[in-house]
């Protein structure tokens, strides 16, 4: 790590340990059960849980070369996360009679962040490296942990390898074998837990992964594995793994929540379930969730059948919050029994970074560091950002290019294939520039600061003209041709948005082949303003019907656009957009403008010209 990063971060802060630590991430103590079993003795199990690492080691920001920050002041990697574990073991171990904790994660481990990347593509560890997140993880000592979606993205010869240089299992009780249907992975584990004085806890850890990687990583898992439903496979699984002799069942489950699904029903069983499964499947005693990037403390559920209630906690991504599951036991009848269950969540942003996990990971972080900020290619000329919510600019397209490109190669041979291909962006980041000459992995980074993956959608040409209309509420109404400075012009107070439209809320399309074309007209009203909307000269017929590329921020409704929640998926490989233009600049080494930007919007006043100042 650079001077700049982790080191001080660890000064920048008050170093705690201990209960200190713990009350500062917001730890409550909770009464343990006082009910009366057999014995009347209550024995406290705890057990810790993250999720959504994607490739966090570091409170680092590689895209900013800089401490990560959001508006939250969230902190994030495991190096943060081993601190807080660590504070949860010595509070236990302080008395002896508590069993040891243990710790799992709920998937979604090795991609996400250029650290990740860079041993998945550039120095992949099927070459020997240890993946800087299992080295992370041994060196923390997780229990176990569940495959997440993104677990696929670089194919199965790097997430086998991934797999080997655990020291704890890896499971998928749902990632099954394409032509016998068994586990390819280990469904669940048994851990035996010492309890002095007492019979030891035997505690299993089953282990679900997405449904929807069938779809996402088609091209990796087709032919090969295929993916059972999270609640039909755990209805197989949790009676088998009591039958093994498990007193305690923890699912952990790469399945959000609430009962939705991205993909529709593509997919014969739901993307999140675990809600679902807790009040189903009966034997479960608590869930980890992932994979939908929610911070839910806790939520107590009723189990139908057996009447139990189940608790199920979700920490949030990227390592900013650690669950903390309290299972209480009493023997009954000579067993150990869940009579008590309770979940909180920490926050990973009041301790510093455990020097231990720091020093394992230092050299890869640096390696990943000098990485991102080497040149990949060189621009042609400059594309600047600063105008792109007033104008058509060559950053958008850029944008724009790179989406319907991915997607227009990946239809080739479906139903779609012979469809005109669209693409819309927004500006994200009015201060963006790519600079003429050299070009960084940072610098095509920061014209997408946001970590959206790409889908695709079907539209008839009446939606694409209302979808224009409800993004072009982002301007206020004015009359003339101008010159108005742009906050006459931009980010409108709407009903939902009263202090102005952000700009990530101004979407703009652009054609792929062949160009769209359309002006946006704010002397009129809001709902009347787009005008002269052509594909390729022809004026758009109301059944036309496109294939667009969007981010999944929007298709799942982000902005509350019109029609594209509810259209037809064509293409969801959970790729991020920005990984997408930086493949691009580094496999071609060069980004020439002049090869996708075209003026196809503008603004007009009553049909005229305007112009429009910073």
């Amino acid at each position: 790590m650079t001077d700049s990063g982790e080191r001080t971060t660890m000064t920048r802060r008050t170093v705690i340990g201990g209960a200190a630590a713990l009350a500062a991430a917001g730890f409550q103590a909770v009464p343990a059960y006082a009910g009366g079993g057999s014995s009347g003795k209550t024995v406290r199990l705890t057990v810790m849980g993250t999720t959504d690492l994607h490739g966090n080691v570091f409170n680092w920001d590689y895209f900013k070369n800089a401490e990560y920050d959001d508006s939250a002041h969230n902190d994030i990697g495991l190096a943060k996360i081993s601190t807080l574990v660590s504070a949860v073991r010595d509070r236990i171990a302080a008395d002896r009679r508590a069993p040891r904790p243990l710790l799992l994660d709920a998937g979604d481990t090795i991609q996400g962040t250029p650290l990740a990347y860079y041993f998945a593509k550039i120095e992949p560890i099927t070459g020997g490296h240890i993946h800087p997140m299992a080295a992370a993880m041994n060196r923390i000592g997780y229990d176990a942990a569940a495959l997440g979606n993104h677990e696929f993205n670089y194919g199965l010869d790097i997430l086998r390898k991934f797999q080997r240089q655990l020291r704890f299992p890896l499971l998928g009780a749902n990632a099954q074998d394409w032509t016998t249907g068994l586990p390819v992975f280990p469904p669940y584990t048994l851990k035996r837990v010492h309890v002095p004085g007492e019979k030891p806890i035997t505690v299993g850890i089953l282990g679900l992964t997405n449904p929807g990687i069938a779809i996402w990583d088609k091209a990796n898992v087709e032919n090969k594995l295929k993916f059972g439903g999270i609640v039909e496979l755990a209805k197989i699984w949790a009676p088998r793994v009591r039958k093994a002799g498990a007193d305690v069942v923890i699912a952990s489950v790469h399945s959000g929540m609430d009962l939705s699904s991205s993909y529709g029903d593509a997919l014969p069983y739901p993307e999140n379930a675990s809600v679902l499964m807790a009040e189903t499947v009966p034997g479960i005693d608590a869930v980890l969730v992932g994979h939908a990037h929610l911070e839910i403390p806790e939520r107590l559920v009723t189990n139908k059948t057996s009447g139990e209630q189940v608790v199920l906690s979700e920490p949030l991504k990227w390592g900013m919050r650690l669950s903390l599951f309290d299972l209480d036991l009493q023997k009954v009848r000579g067993q150990w029994k869940v009579v008590g269950r309770h979940s909180q969540v920490l926050n990973a942003n009041t301790v510093d970074a455990d020097p231990h996990v720091v020093d394992v990971l230092q050299k890869d972080h640096d390696k990943v560091v000098e990485y991102v900020n080497s040149k990949i290619g060189t621009c042609t000329e400059a594309m600047s950002a600063a105008t792109a919510p007033w104008e058509d600019t060559a950053a958008l397209d850029f944008v724009n290019f790179i989406q319907a490109d991915a997607v227009s190669k990946a239809l080739a041979g479906t139903p779609q294939a012979s469809l005109p291909v669209l693409a819309i962006a927004a500006p994200f980041n009015r201060a963006a520039a790519i600079p003429a000459g050299d070009v960084s992995i940072r610098d095509v980074a920061g014209l997408y600061v946001f970590d959206n993956t790409l889908l695709a959608v079907t539209m008839s040409g009446t939606q694409i003209k209302e979808y224009l209309e409800f993004s072009a509420l982002y301007f206020k109404q004015v009359t003339g041709t101008g010159p108005f400075p742009s906050t006459d012009v931009t980010n409108a107070p709407t009903p939902t948005a009263p202090n102005g439209t952000p700009d990530y809320n101004y979407d703009i399309l652009g054609g792929l082949t062949k160009p769209l074309t359309y002006k946006i007209d704010i002397a009129k009203a809001a709902g009347t303003r787009i005008t002269d909307l052509a594909y390729d000269g022809t004026p758009v017929a109301a059944d036309q019907q496109f294939v667009v590329a969007v981010n999944n921020y929007r298709q799942s409704g982000g902005g509350n656009f019109p029609h594209v929640k509810t259209a037809p998926v064509v293409y969801n490989r959970q790729v991020e957009i920005r990984q997408l233009m930086i493949d691009y600049v580094t496999a071609t080494g060069e980004v020439n403008p002049n090869t996708f930007h075209t003026g196809d919007w503008s603004l007009t006043s009553n049909g005229s010209p305007i112009t429009v100042t910073p």
